[in-house]
């Protein structure tokens, strides 16, 4: 399958995440109420840089285990894996440790280097430090929590499904993500994401929102029925472009 261009990514960061989630449930054959997007709250540690795309990397590690940095080779591997991606990408981070936080595989040296080898981001069910820094570095988080300390972190397992705030991500799919959470798209519905979020947000401006933004003076019952038929409206206007009635 063909990857989205470089002005399709620009344009998918120009929405948030649940403007992409409501153009991905249009378009999509899956169940949208149980996968996708994370079933935990995780955290934006730098909402200012605004939504993050890119594709998949993924990493398992477990700080709590001093034998993972007897692998001589693993950082070397683990980075030549990435570096062999193209991007941009977000590295996806399973903390084996979970629920306990025993250190951090990000802060300062991590987030740059990544960040030279393309790398936009991280989603992480453990922790990160260094926030400043990492923000320095052009490298957005979405984290359990922060820590001070990185123990005895080292990539343990890459390149493979991995489970992050209940969701499970595969190497490769293409992830949106900000303060709301993420969004981890199947790859049959890549195609036509951009378009869908683009129909229902407007969709939503003509209709619904419209409706509810002219109503100010107006009787109540005016208002009700001039929002019951926008609604309809709303509807009628996905039904026909996806053969779903669309929800907001």
């Amino acid at each position: 399958m063909d990857r989205l261009t470089h002005a399709e990514i620009l344009e998918l960061k120009r929405w948030n995440t649940p403007t992409i989630y409501n153009g991905w449930e249009q378009i999509t054959e899956r169940d949208v109420a149980g996968e996708g997007v994370n079933q935990e709250e995780c955290r934006d540690f730098m909402p200012g840089m605004g939504p993050m795309v890119g594709y998949a990397v993924t990493l398992k590690i477990e700080p709590s285990v001093e034998d993972h940095k007897k692998v001589r080779s693993a950082w070397a591997d683990y980075r030549e894996y990435v570096a062999g991606i193209p991007g941009p990408k977000v590295v996806v981070v399973q903390d084996l440790d979970k629920p306990r936080v025993v250190g951090s595989f990000w802060g300062e040296v991590n987030s740059n280097t990544h960040r030279v080898l393309g790398c936009v981001g991280t989603i992480t069910d453990g922790a990160i430090r260094d926030v400043d820094e990492m923000c320095n570095a052009g490298f957005k988080a979405l984290a359990r929590r922060l820590c001070v300390g990185h123990a005895h972190v080292a990539p343990v397992e890459w390149d493979v499904p991995v489970e992050v705030f209940g969701t499970l991500v595969m190497p490769g799919q293409l992830l949106h993500a900000d303060k709301h959470g993420f969004l981890a798209v199947p790859a049959e519905d890549e195609e036509g994401l951009l378009e869908a979020a683009c129909f229902m947000d407007s969709n939503e401006c003509q209709t619904v929102i419209a409706a509810a933004r002219n109503a100010q003076g107006k009787p109540v019952e005016k208002i009700l029925a001039e929002v019951e038929s926008a609604s309809a409206e709303f509807s009628q206007r996905a039904r026909e472009r996806f053969g779903k009635g669309g929800e907001w």
